[in-house]
């Protein structure tokens, strides 16, 4: 518990401390009166001075003006009549024990959040003269070498320069399974090296790095509020001056039709006290407390599972999610080509893949990087008169012989005829002095879980699933085709994932919720004009993730399933709060308007009720592992 929390704590036990040894007290009258005044100031006195504050800044309509008012008006009754002075200390005291599970709770889903804050790294190292310098992380370069030494935090992105390693990314993915690193592996800040020391080449500013703007995400999530928080703020605002005034007419107008119209008598006290408990069960502060809290909490909760939900307007949306569209390269696939198959002809696999990897040797493209990665030969042949041909492929020399490794323009153009294929992937083709030898299939893999993902998304409720990728029709088809994916469409540019994306928001239901999930810089424009854009934060670019509204830290498309789960949770429950406060409420006001409804009733009615939406509200922060 906090300091304010325990001095809370401290003075509901001395107030029920000492109302119980007062009331034993053989004393009656103004003595008794003046002796239960001490626990009522204990308990009360910061609820009077908020009061007094709104009414001299002019703005009294509130919970705390609520409160005063009713608990001041039940002892001034109960001095005049010799009535019972427990009631007004008792609204004050359950008031205070309910404002106290209120802080617990908040404070609970605050705490989850800020374990992401525990990833803030305090210091750099910095080797001087054979010696480590702890820096301030803002105060270093791009393009510094620092030192991580085991048990530190990464403080800033980067790549790994010497070193091997363990890294910790719990904080930042919520997934317990630490990542091996070594020589040339990029690392984000935030994660904590676990057994050997790193040294690192930083590739950002701190101020640009993930760890910072994880916490920047969190820190502001709170500022852009739900329909349902706006709603209620609003309704707070003309509801609580509604209640004011209800009150008074109701103490007023009774008794003067009685003594006016009716010549009866008019029971002043009988009508006041009546209203007085009417102010007590219409405090509003079970909506207001639970509502937003059950947001906080849901935010809280999804951030503790790697999924950063920048607003519980995004939260709220997403709830409503029925079309799930992806991205391909880096969102479904890993975004890494693999050789997926060999097929030679005439020669063996071993074969193929050398002669190629020793034409693509000094080659820098991706599709050459890839094929020299599969060669597993100790020594390269070595290739002779190397031509490179942009958008085909390359020719070279390679132990006398003549050898062509490109797509099929390159052997359309040397007029060497080669099977056609229909698969996905990329197709490889080679040739030995102009006679077609074999080809080989390179192909982005398809991340374990994505199949997965699609699956669970459909048990979710999401009625269709799209992929919008630039890649060529047969990739495309393939990996919609094993993902189980309702449309796909290939071949597009930036711009034309755009127009698709208006294209199926324009098709969507009314109320409906269309979300983007990509990661590439050239899927901001689509993250930015989807009803809600979802960025993998690992390997997403900054602009994916900057575009975006929300965050998958881990790249783990299963995520998004698991993100749709804690909105609807938190929505069934800010629902479940309004319909029983407001229920509770209306049943509790006509009886105190009835005069059956006392204010033991009345504390029911407004803390029990709050205690009950609050301890409804935490139950966001937990979600059952899918």
């Amino acid at each position: 518990m906090t300091k304010k929390q325990k001095s809370k704590l401290y003075r509901i036990i001395i107030c029920i401390i000492l109302m119980i040894v007062f009331m034993l007290l053989p004393v009656e009258g103004i003595v008794k009166f003046a002796l239960l005044l001490i626990p009522y100031l204990i308990i009360g006195y910061d609820i009077l001075i908020k009061a007094g504050k709104g009414i001299i800044n002019r703005q009294p309509f509130d919970e705390c003006f609520l409160m005063a008012l009713a608990t001041v008006g039940a002892l001034i009754i109960a001095v005049t009549t010799g009535g019972d002075y427990l009631e007004a200390i008792a609204v004050m005291l359950f008031y205070q024990i309910g404002e106290l599970f209120e802080s617990y709770a908040v404070g609970k889903s605050r705490r989850s959040i800020s374990e992401l804050m525990d990833i803030r790294p305090d210091y750099a190292n910095i080797e001087t003269d054979g010696k480590l310098e702890r820096v301030d992380p803002d105060e270093v370069e791009p393009g510094t070498v620092i030192v991580v030494q085991p048990g530190e935090k990464v403080p800033i992105d980067g790549i790994v320069t010497e070193g091997r390693s363990t890294l910790d990314t719990a904080a930042l993915t919520g997934e317990s399974l630490p990542r091996d690193v070594s020589e040339g592996d990029e690392v984000i800040s935030g994660c904590i090296n676990q057994s050997g020391l790193l040294k690192i080449r930083t590739t950002k500013e701190f101020g640009e790095s993930t760890v910072s703007k994880i916490l920047d995400l969190v820190e502001n999530a709170s500022s852009r509020k739900s329909r349902s928080e706006d709603f209620i703020t609003r309704f707070a605002r003309i509801y609580t001056p509604a209640v004011v005034f209800g009150a008074l007419a109701l103490a007023v107008f009774p008794p003067l039709i009685n003594m006016l119209i009716l010549s009866g008598d008019p029971a002043w006290i009988s009508w006041i006290y009546r209203a007085l408990t009417f102010l007590v069960i219409s405090c509003p502060c079970a909506l207001v407390i639970s509502i937003p809290l059950s947001f906080f909490a849901g935010i809280g909760g999804a951030s503790r599972d790697g999924i950063l939900i920048k607003g519980s307007n995004y939260l709220e949306m997403l709830s409503k999610t029925k079309t799930v569209v992806f991205d391909k390269t880096g969102t479904l696939t890993k975004g890494v080509f693999e050789v997926v198959s060999v097929e030679p002809q005439g020669i063996e696999k071993d074969e193929l893949i050398s002669i190629a990897a020793a034409a693509e040797q000094y080659s820098s493209h991706p599709i050459a990087m890839t094929i020299k990665k599969a060669d597993k030969s100790n020594v390269r042949k070595k290739a002779e008169n190397i031509e490179e041909l942009a958008g085909h492929g390359i020719n070279a020399v390679i132990d006398g012989s003549r050898i062509s490794v490109g797509n099929a323009k390159l052997m359309n153009m040397k007029g060497i005829k080669v099977p056609e294929y229909e698969g996905g992937g990329t197709v490889v083709y080679a040739a030995e002095n102009d006679k077609y030898i074999g080809r080989i299939i390179i192909s982005d893999v398809i991340k374990p879980t994505s199949a997965e993902a699609v699956k669970r998304l459909k048990t979710c409720g999401v009625t269709k699933t799209v992929m919008l990728t630039g890649d060529h029709s047969g990739a495309a088809k393939e990996t919609a085709e094993k993902l189980k994916i309702d449309e796909v469409y290939y071949e597009l540019l930036p711009s034309d994932k755009v127009e698709k994306t208006e294209e199926l928001l324009a098709a969507k239901g009314r109320g409906e919720t269309l979300v983007f999930v990509g990661d590439g810089i050239n899927d901001a424009p689509v993250l930015s004009r989807a009803d809600i854009g979802i960025a993998m934060g690992a390997m997403g670019s900054d602009a994916a993730i900057e575009a975006a509204d929300i965050v998958l830290m881990d790249d783990d498309p299963v995520k998004l399933a698991k993100a749709i789960r804690i909105s609807r949770k938190c929505l069934r429950i800010v629902k479940e709060n309004i319909r029983v406060s407001i229920g509770i409420k209306l049943i509790c006001l006509l009886l105190g308007a009835l005069g059956i409804a006392n204010m033991w009733i009345a504390i029911f009615a407004d803390v029990g009720v709050m205690v009950l939406a609050v301890l409804n509200s935490i139950r966001c922060l937990f979600i059952k592992k899918l």
